[in-house]
């Protein structure tokens, strides 16, 4: 009996050990499917001579080395490739020792960018699997870390380039051109869903998202991206597991921003973000009113997120600070309301009590650089002062750095809300900026009230004392 007893522990503690360790991913096909030169389209002339360079020297130094992931799909889907990631057996020290204009980077995921001008090559070395990395461990402290909820905090464990296939999160990035032979080499049915146009994780959901809750807005990502649909055990545990987004740093939050919003997709990703319950870990305050079904706030940011969409799909400039503008006017607004019910201040004191209580809240979420709150601060300022049109404030209001983004967000506005007061002094600055000089002088003179609608009384100019008159009485 106690041998019985005995062997029941022994098993029992085998299988909660298994579930606290990262879950091996088993790869969809054992060894590769390989396409020879004449049964793809990626080719040399569609690769970036940078990223050619790095892939002929880590080949002559003795090293394989494999264009991976999105240059790959992206060929073969009919697209021009934009990303040039490279895979190799080679380690981030090794690859540094082949090239000067080398740098590593990142703690959690140490990789080497190698740098040509403005072009920077990202070269990572093949991952291995965390079960099998002992070896590595007892020669390195710091080669992985998991979170209590399955995240990996550090992953420096290198292996084979099958172990490296099977740990890459989609099927359709698990693809490897080789410029030593011309092949591609599919480790994970990757081809068929570039085909079938469909997103799918490689090895257990679950466990993937656990590992990195991000590659749930990686599938949203990619699949408005790349007109995609998301296979259904990808997408299922998508909402269950959302909450784990609370754990994702600040800064990653900013990055992953601009790869949602300031990509020519800010409409598609903020349906698909709502509907998986992923959006509040971006913007909580602009949530919250959403719940409580604020069309206007809706309608605002919608044209907001579409204007920029337009700009970006038109090759024009956009600042990530309008549309962060935009999705806290009307929170910041309820704020400086809240304040005036409790405490009667002057507006511009109101206006940054709210900013001192919206801005702190929202940088916990998404760390917005300092350079994009100056800008959204001036966006929401020039509010007030295009408002304010008498004397020499026109003027100084239209020579204000930022007063381009300024009147185009006061045309969302006006086009949103469709007060008279709005349209108005929007067509007023759309005139003012298309008339000669003089005309603005009139146009000037013609304004004959203020902001609150109350005419304003003219100044009244102080009478000479005698000291002034008198350079003496200096």
């Amino acid at each position: 009996m106690k041998r019985v007893i005995n062997l029941c522990k022994k098993v029992f503690s085998k299988n909660a050990n298994k579930k606290t360790k990262t879950t091996k991913v088993v790869s969809t096909l054992e060894q590769p499917i390989v396409l020879s030169r004449s049964q793809h389209p990626v080719s040399r002339q569609l690769l970036s001579p940078s990223a050619l360079k790095v892939l002929y020297r880590l080949n002559k130094g003795g090293y394989d080395a494999y264009l991976v992931g999105g240059g790959v799909r992206d060929i073969l889907l009919g697209l021009k490739p934009k990303d040039f990631d490279i895979a190799t057996n080679a380690t981030p020290d090794e690859i540094k020792g082949l090239f000067r204009n080398c740098r590593l980077i990142g703690r959690r995921f140490r990789l080497a960018h190698i740098v040509f001008g403005r072009e920077i090559i990202e070269v990572a070395t093949f991952r291995g699997h965390h079960d099998s990395a002992s070896e590595q461990e007892q020669s390195c402290t710091k080669t992985s870390k998991q979170s209590e909820h399955g995240m990996l905090l550090r992953d420096n464990i290198y292996g084979t380039i099958e172990e490296d296939a099977e740990r890459r999160d989609f099927t359709i990035n698990a693809l490897y051109y080789s410029t030593k032979d011309f092949k591609v080499y599919d480790f994970a049915n990757g081809v068929k869903d570039v085909e079938d146009k469909v997103i799918r994780l490689i090895g257990d959901p679950e466990t993937r998202y656990r590992e990195d809750p991000v590659r749930m807005l990686r599938a949203i990502r990619f699949a408005t991206k790349l007109d995609m649909e998301i296979s259904p055990e990808t997408r299922a545990p998508i909402k269950e597991l959302s909450a784990l987004m609370a754990n994702i740093p600040a800064a990653r939050m900013f990055e992953e921003f601009l790869k949602l919003f300031i990509s020519g997709k800010a409409v598609a990703n903020y349906k698909q973000l709502r509907s998986y319950n992923l959006f509040t870990y971006f913007f909580p305050a602009v949530e919250q009113e959403l719940n409580k079904n604020d069309q206007l706030l809706e309608r605002f940011i919608m044209l907001a997120m579409q204007n920029t969409d337009n700009r970006i799909n038109n090759e024009q400039r956009v600042t990530p600070a309008f549309l962060f503008a935009a999705m806290l006017w009307y929170p910041l607004q309820k704020y400086i309301h809240q304040i005036n019910i409790n405490n009667q201040l002057a507006p511009q004191d109101a206006f940054f009590a709210a900013l001192s209580e919206i801005m702190p809240e929202q940088q916990r979420s998404i760390a917005i650089p300092k350079r994009f709150q100056g800008v959204m601060k001036d966006i929401w300022i020039l509010q007030d002062k295009l408002a304010r049109r008498e004397g020499k404030r026109a003027f100084k209001t239209f020579e204000h750095p930022k007063f381009r983004a300024g009147y185009d967000f006061l045309l969302l506005r006006a086009e949103i809300e469709s007060t008279p007061t709005l349209i108005e002094l929007a067509q007023w600055w759309t005139d003012f900026q298309i008339v000669s000089n003089d005309a603005r002088v009139q146009m000037i003179k013609g304004v004959k009230t203020s902001p609150s609608g109350k005419r304003r009384s003219p100044r009244k100019r102080k009478k000479p004392t005698a000291s002034s008159n008198n350079p003496s009485a200096e």
